[in-house]
């Protein structure tokens, strides 16, 4: 029996502009049981959709048409933006380097309530279950009050849109920064939490650094082995690593027993997981 999460990251970031709402639509033409995104705050308190806290020189160009430069992109911060001043830097038309299957579309950056009402009525038009969401608090100890608010404030305000527009038994908080997952392990207990590793400490350094025990560990697919996919059962968690992009690593994880996986590309993650169903009924005929 083939009961994997299949997780969309940054909505499907192979296919479309990333962390854009016609990302996470296209993820779920592929059903995948849950959309995987990254959050910012505005200068207005608004939670913004973004991996980065700026405006990234890899994908955005300014309000004119000029590209956003290295030099800086990291003067551009979200933090001190305006919604209405995020909505004029275009983050699609330019595609991406990495992700040369990327169609480049008219894409900006979205707030989360907007996000959370696309989402619903595509569902609901289509007659389907809603989708999980699995949501990164992008804070960390060198952010803090300089790229975003201080992560207490970061997550009270993650924590108050969420529960105010999407159910909770849908949500999965997740992170690499310990700080921001004990505030929400605080604040509300019975949102699932996940600990995002991309470290090479090892699993126990790793969970040393938590108070508590998370319901998922999500190491990088590269770190994903026998032994830790044992040793995150046994402690009672879930195991599903990011990004698996090549259907061959997909695969790999499948066999070492994790529960789900996050990928830049979801019609190959559904494409495979289509295929081991028909093996796994195939083979009790």
């Amino acid at each position: 029996m083939v009961n994997i999460d299949l997780q969309g990251h940054r909505g499907a970031r192979g296919l479309l502009p990333e962390n854009t709402i016609p990302a996470f639509l296209k993820a779920m033409e592929f059903e995948v049981q849950t959309l995987e995104l990254d959050l910012a705050i505005d200068v207005e308190g608004n939670v913004i959709v973004s991996h980065e806290p700026w405006m990234s020189a890899v994908i955005c160009s300014h309000p004119d048409g000029s590209p956003v430069s290295e030099d800086e992109q990291k003067d551009l911060k979200i933090w001190e933006m305006t919604f209405e001043q995020i909505r004029s830097y275009d983050c699609g038309m330019r595609g991406h380097s990495g992700f040369p299957n990327q169609t480049p579309i008219a894409a900006t950056k979205p707030k989360l309530t907007d996000v959370f009402t696309a989402v619903k009525q595509v569902a609901t038009e289509a007659s389907s279950e809603l989708p999980a969401f699995n949501i990164e608090i992008k804070s960390s100890p060198a952010g803090d009050g300089v790229f975003h608010p201080p992560v207490d404030e970061f997550v009270n305000r993650a924590l108050e849109t969420i529960k105010s527009n999407y159910p909770l038994h849908l949500i999965t908080i997740q992170a690499f920064d310990a700080r921001a997952l004990e505030r929400v392990h605080e604040l509300e207990p019975d949102i699932a939490i996940s600990w995002l590793v991309g470290n090479e400490d090892g699993w126990k350094a790793n969970m040393d650094q938590l108070t508590f025990i998370p319901d998922v560990y999500s190491p990088a697919f590269r770190l994903t082995d026998a032994s830790l996919v044992a040793s995150v059962h046994e402690a009672g968690m879930l195991l599903i690593p990011w990004a698996d992009n090549e259907v061959q690593d997909m695969r790999d994880v499948i066999n070492l027993g994790v529960d789900g996986f996050i990928t830049d590309y979801p019609d190959r993650g559904r494409a495979l997981l289509d295929e081991l169903v028909q093996e796994d009924q195939g083979s009790k005929l």
